[in-house]
């Protein structure tokens, strides 16, 4: 008889499977390897004054974007979360390859697909230099380089007790978006329409990455969902966190909706591509003032703690400063699993 699978999500699975081999391997010997896997980017040493930022993607048709999907958004978001990565350490992008699995050679798709793809390119100075295709099921897979001086790459593993918690721009519209077109809620047309670019064409911040070297101490893009990301910056750094619920930013669309909706969202909706970082609270005026520069809100969301377990902690507080119930917490703090 045969034996039940066990099943894995995916953090679990890079850690028994590929980290700690990866790990083993280059402490055995030295390697021009800055930093392996478990951040959004590795890091390469490429010269006495630079390191090279790596990041891959892949964007699976059916689990990451649906089967009719306009092409050209998609070629925009497949490069977009890369350099949302790379944004993430700081870096400036350099250019990226490209593997792609189709299942025709249809060019009316393709001449769309490379439309929105090279409008991110151009947009973000980050050429194609590269790459593979074949045939099979719809598969999309992007490798991003940026350059970051030595030492100033924002690592998740830097955050520091006492540390102001940051979020940029807005969370929960790609969310949103997404229950519109599942019809899991009702929006009204012009709503979806001033939102779904969140989902389809996602901003990454790339000018805030380069503002924050030097300035914050961790930082991190949000993919899977903002407190789900954060906890994974938490265990990169050994501490705790608390975050005020009543302080996540919304869009004005999203405020329309019912609370719950809004919390759940903007807590744990995936696809923001914003960054969270945590910078040191004497910096706040120079945050601040970045944020101005940029034309792009920054919002205080909590504060590191020290750690005070085995495993990280992050408590969520109610706009009175008090915990709010654990099942509602748990909740708020399930993010996007590929293997879910």
């Amino acid at each position: 008889m045969k034996s039940p699978v066990t099943p894995l999500g995916e953090f679990a699975l890079i850690g028994r499977f590929f980290k700690e081999a990866s790990e083993a391997m280059l402490a055995a010997q030295p390697h021009s390897v800055a930093l392996g896997i478990g951040d959004d980017c590795a890091l390469l040493r490429v010269s006495p004054i630079d390191e090279l930022a790596i990041t891959s993607d892949m964007l699976v048709e059916g689990r990451h974007f649906f089967v009719d999907a306009n092409p050209e958004w998609l070629g925009y978001k497949a490069l977009a979360v890369n350099l949302s990565d790379l944004a993430a350490m700081g870096a400036k992008p350099l250019g990226f390859t490209l593997a792609l699995a189709l299942p025709e050679a249809d060019a009316n798709w393709l001449q769309s697909f490379s439309k929105g793809l090279f409008a991110a390119a151009q947009a973000f100075e980050c050429p194609l230099v590269g790459g593979d295709t074949t045939a099979g099921p719809l598969n999309i897979c992007i490798t991003a380089f940026g350059n970051v001086p030595k030492g100033l790459a924002i690592k998740r593993s830097g955050a520091q007790v006492e540390d102001d918690i940051w979020v940029s721009g807005t969370v929960g519209d790609a969310r949103l978006t997404l229950a519109a077109l599942r019809h899991e809620l009702d929006l009204n047309p012009q709503d979806l329409e001033a939102i779904q670019h969140r989902m389809h064409q996602p901003s990454p911040r790339i000018a805030l990455g380069l503002a924050l070297r030097g300035v914050a101490h961790a930082a991190l893009d949000i993919s899977d969902g903002l407190l789900g990301d954060l906890k994974h910056l938490l265990e990169g750094s050994q501490k705790d966190a608390e975050v005020y619920l009543d302080r996540l930013p919304k869009s004005p669309t999203l405020l329309k909706q019912a609370i719950h909706f809004q919390n759940q969202f903007a807590a744990s909706g995936g696809d923001d591509y914003e960054l969270c970082f945590t910078a040191p609270q004497r910096l706040r005026s120079k945050i601040e003032e970045i944020g101005r520069t940029l034309q792009l809100p920054l919002t205080q969301i909590g504060r590191i703690k020290p750690m005070q377990s085995e495993r990280a902690v992050l408590t969520v507080l109610s706009a009175d400063g008090m915990p709010i119930d654990e099942s509602q917490t748990a909740l708020l703090l399930q993010s996007f699993d590929h293997f879910a």
